[in-house]
């Protein structure tokens, strides 16, 4: 990949500047309340979509940053954090629940529908879009030890919000039916709906790189119920604690801790 003054062309990261340990997050903002955690946190780069910083947790260096919304701008992420040294990669953020009771829950999915068009760039659509096994046992076990329930299932990424999780006054106007589309999605097992999981998984085993995910699922279909406010910030708090915890706990696996 070519570099603009030694640094990446979207996020503006160099090499040297990345951890091995990256979290992923696609709110930008959450990327500074996930910063608060680190111990001497260093601003990388606050370019576009992407909001950057490595500092320590717990004795282990960590970058935190962030994709944006929807997997083209995660693909370029993945790619350029890639380039600058990036070797395990965790998505955390927020899901859609297809399942009433796991609304609150957190969410490590096995695997992901690769229901979006980006990753088909990368591999044919047979290709299986898989999270790492053992930190999906390491993130699992990290949301157990802070108190939570944790759902292992399948989540299926989307490429449009108002056209697969949310009704809008064009949605309606064009007939599309989201109770249907959900339905649907039901029958196959699918636990959750976002827009990042599968293209991350895809691009990061075609690398060789780890990759997983951890999201607390915020939100109920078609948004009939959802967490805002000073409760949402409260519980995303939480989500970057346990989202951390349990990367160090996986950076950490053969030293007994």
């Amino acid at each position: 990949m070519d570099m603009v003054n030694g640094k990446t062309l979207y996020g503006m990261c160099a090499k040297g500047d990345i951890a091995k340990y990256v979290l992923l997050s696609g709110n930008p903002w959450r990327v500074d309340v996930l910063a608060k955690n680190l111990e001497d946190p260093r601003h990388i780069a606050f370019s576009r979509e992407y909001n950057t910083y490595t500092g320590t947790y717990k004795g282990v260096e960590v970058t935190v940053s962030s994709t944006g919304i929807g997997a083209p701008s995660a693909a370029i992420a993945m790619e350029e954090l890639y380039e600058c040294g990036m070797e395990v990669a965790v998505r955390m953020g927020t899901n859609l629940v297809l399942h009433d009771e796991d609304y609150g829950r957190f969410l490590v999915p096995i695997g992901a529908m690769r229901d979006e068009s980006t990753s088909a760039q990368y591999a044919p659509v047979s290709y299986p879009a898989i999270a790492d096994a053992e930190l999906v046992e390491y993130l699992s076990q990290g949301v157990k030890d802070n108190g939570f329930e944790v759902v292992n299932g399948i989540v299926a990424t989307k490429d449009g919000f108002y056209t697969n999780c949310r009704e809008s006054k064009f949605s309606l106007e064009r007939g599309i039916d989201m109770f249907k589309q959900i339905d649907e999605l039901r029958q196959y097992g699918i636990a959750a709906i976002d827009m990042e999981t599968s293209a991350l998984f895809t691009i990061g085993r075609l690398m060789g790189i780890k990759v997983a995910s951890i999201a607390l699922a915020t939100v109920k279909e078609n948004l009939k119920e959802f967490m805002y406010g000073d409760i949402k910030k409260a519980n995303e708090a939480v989500l970057c604690k346990v989202a951390l915890d349990g990367l160090v706990k996986y950076a950490k696996r053969g030293e007994g801790v």
